[in-house]
């Protein structure tokens, strides 16, 4: 059984409870019933507006309104405006100055106001503009609710340049006062008028799309303008707070929302801003033009005047320091290998007893008369014309500096051509070896090289069949000489007609021995790190290594191909032939000697090939035999030469190796030995580099 003192315990409890919920909800209950409320023509007053008299739970006090003589009344900055309309969905209120009588045009507004009273702090419950959200981060997205109209008091009229914005009052008010309606620009307002009066109308408010809010409205009457003011102006209540305070009004639900991306973007944007002031800041400080330690709270401020004044100075010296160092480094790197370019020059002239002369750079100079006269230029310098003391005409080439080929075709052509004297190799007279000037004079050559005499260019003397004999018999002696009659075999690896000078009585003389290289006599096979020449001119084994090992006999081939191109006055390959069996010349000579029929070449006609010819090109077709070993070496071509046709035989017609398949490991050479590449490889220098 329950006792009745527990009982009546409980029931005190139950009903404490009961009347607990009945306080607390009573005023919840009250304060969310709807307040409505009329005065004048202004009905249905309600939330955050309230009249004065409403009861306590209505509205907002901030929105308080009066009703005075059944007229809405709205107390802003101590001044009093008569209420005309309220429009809830857009957040808008719209008062008139109580001073403005619609039929007296010569009434004025009795209270001064301006946008910029809608900026102090004590005073945020009403704005002049709001935002809307198909704007952009520009002017044109704040939609302004009224526009100034300024009351100017003038001694004088207005010039004529800005007249059009002032109104003449004197139909309604004096002559001495004019008005303008909207924000004047520098330089509308007269120096000879001063503020009479500002006041605000909404009557020429654009809609929301036109961006011209500001612009001074002209060319209207004072009529209109006091009819504007008696229509009023809106002031909106629409109260948001987002961060970066950025809130707008959205059409057509008139919701409050905010830019999320400027309340995220800008905010990291103002960041950024107070970072980069900050810094700036803290380099005037740390250059003593600013000693005010105190910083305003923009983001990042203060961490920016700390790295203005402390780590951007570190950093800075350090990365001067850096470059200065770096540079340092890039110059010593430079003048060692540059160095080391002259140290193995300058060895081997030490070390070799050479028969050339060795001048100074001015020396060169003079003798070149200035470099006025150029004979010509080439991958590996520029030739001029000069004069020794004794008279005789010299050619002087200025090597370019290379530096992957640390001088080594300045050594290659002083070891090779220094060494030897030849009635068919060019003369080496002297070099010059100063700093990074390097030069090389040769024994002059009137005549030039042999490609403009075998290749019919135009004002040059033809060669008779018996001239290209000889001047083929001796550059074969004189490859020969190279290859046998010195101490050291030389290969010169770029044999062509280009290569090939003449003196004035049109001896040939083998010059240009940039690529040349040295073996021992008994060493019949060379290495190469890289395929040397010109195309056209090399031999198939710089390509393949299954055809045969590099040797002498790859000048073997250029000069088959030499003499085939002296005999037949044509290059090898010709591009212009009317049928594909002319296309390259050795098989098309190959093919006609076999036939022995009457021959007929682009540019040259000979009525038959005579004996003479017929030689030379049989010892060209045996030089440019595929294979090395079937090559005849340059002694015996010089005893073929020599010999009588009668002992020759026919031999085997050449093979070729498709230009595809060429082409293809030319590639993959080109890949593997690009930094060795020479410069006559790619193409032939069109004018001698020795000679004019």
């Amino acid at each position: 059984m329950v006792s009745t003192s527990n009982f009546g315990v409980k029931a005190r409890y139950a009903r404490g409870v009961i009347v607990f919920l009945y306080l607390f909800l009573l005023p919840h209950k009250t304060y969310s019933q709807p307040c409505s409320s009329s005065c004048g023509k202004i009905s249905n007053i309600t939330y955050p507006f309230r009249l004065k008299h409403d009861p306590d739970h209505c509205g907002n006090n901030l929105y308080e309104l009066n009703c005075l003589n059944n007229v809405t009344v709205l107390k802003l900055y101590d001044a009093e405006y008569l209420v005309q309309s309220i429009n809830y969905n857009n957040y808008t209120i719209r008062v008139v100055d109580p001073n403005i009588q619609p039929t007296n045009c010569s009434s004025l507004p009795h209270f001064f106001l301006y946008r910029n009273n809608f900026t102090q702090k004590d005073t945020n419950s009403y704005k002049y503009s709001f935002r809307r959200s198909n704007s952009t981060f520009d002017y044109s997205d704040r939609i302004d609710l009224s526009r100034p109209v300024i009351y100017l008091k003038c001694t004088s009229p207005p010039s004529n340049v800005v007249d059009k914005y002032y109104t003449d009052t004197t139909s309604c008010l004096d002559e001495h006062t004019y008005v303008i309606v909207g924000d004047p620009q520098l330089g509308i307002l007269q120096p000879q008028c001063r503020v009479k009066l500002v006041t605000l109308t909404s009557f020429w408010v654009p809609p929301p799309s036109v961006f011209s809010i500001n612009n001074i409205i002209g060319n209207v009457s004072y009529i209109d303008i006091h009819k504007a003011l008696g229509y009023g102006f809106e002031i909106s209540w629409m109260q948001a707070s987002c961060r970066c305070d950025y809130c707008y009004l959205k059409d057509p639900t008139s919701e409050i929302q905010c830019y999320d991306f400027y309340s995220r973007w800008m905010y990291l944007a103002d960041i950024l801003f107070g970072f980069v002031v900050g810094i700036i800041r803290g380099l005037r400080e740390l250059a003593g033009m600013n000693n005010n330690s105190d910083y305003v709270n923009i983001g990042g401020e203060y961490v920016g005047a700390f790295t203005g004044r402390y780590v951007l100075p570190w950093i800075t010296v350090r990365i001067m320091l850096g470059i200065i160092l770096f540079s340092a480094l890039l110059i010593y790197k430079y003048r060692r290998r540059h160095a080391s370019i002259y140290e193995n020059i300058e060895d081997f002239l030490q070390n070799n007893t050479l028969m050339p002369i060795r001048y100074s750079y001015k020396e060169i100079k003079q003798m070149a008369k200035g470099f006025k006269v150029k004979l010509g230029e080439g991958g590996y310098g520029d030739v001029y014309k000069g004069n020794l003391i004794s008279g005789p005409f010299i050619a002087i080439k200025m090597l370019k500096i290379k530096s992957k080929t640390n001088g080594q075709d300045f050594i290659s052509e002083v070891a090779t051509i220094g060494r030897i004297y030849h009635s068919n190799v060019v003369r080496l007279i002297g070099f010059c070896v100063e700093g990074s000037k390097r030069a090389l004079v040769y024994e002059y050559m009137p005549k030039g090289s042999l490609d403009k005499y075998i290749f019919n260019k135009e004002g040059v003397i033809s060669l008779t069949n018996d001239q290209i004999y000889e001047i083929s018999l001796g550059v074969a002696r004189g490859i020969s000489y190279l290859h046998q009659g010195c101490d050291m075999q030389i290969l010169h690896f770029d044999i062509k007609p280009h290569n090939i000078l003449l003196d004035e009585n049109f001896i040939p003389k083998v010059s240009d021995f940039g690529l040349a290289k040295l073996y021992p006599i008994d060493n019949s096979i060379v290495a190469l790190t890289a395929a040397r020449g010109t195309i056209g001119y090399m031999a198939p084994e710089l390509f393949y290594q299954n055809i045969g090992r590099i040797s002498h006999k790859a000048d073997v081939y250029s000069f088959g191909m030499l003499l085939i191109e002296i005999a037949s006055r044509s290059r090898n390959l010709n591009s212009h032939a009317e049928h594909s069996s002319q296309l390259y010349i050795p098989f098309w000579i190959y093919d006609q000697l076999v036939k022995n029929t009457v021959t007929e070449m682009e540019d040259v006609i000979m009525e038959e090939i005579n004996d003479v010819l017929k030689k030379m090109f049989i010892v060209g077709l045996w030089c440019i035999q595929l294979k090395p070993i079937d090559r005849p070496s340059m002694k015996k071509v010089v005893e073929m030469l020599e010999g009588d046709i009668e002992n020759m035989e026919m031999p085997p017609k050449p093979l070729l190796y498709p230009h595809e398949t060429i082409q293809e490991n030319l590639d993959s050479n080109s890949n593997e030995t690009e930094s060795d590449w020479p410069t006559s490889y790619s193409e032939e220098i069109v004018t001698n580099p020795l000679l004019k």
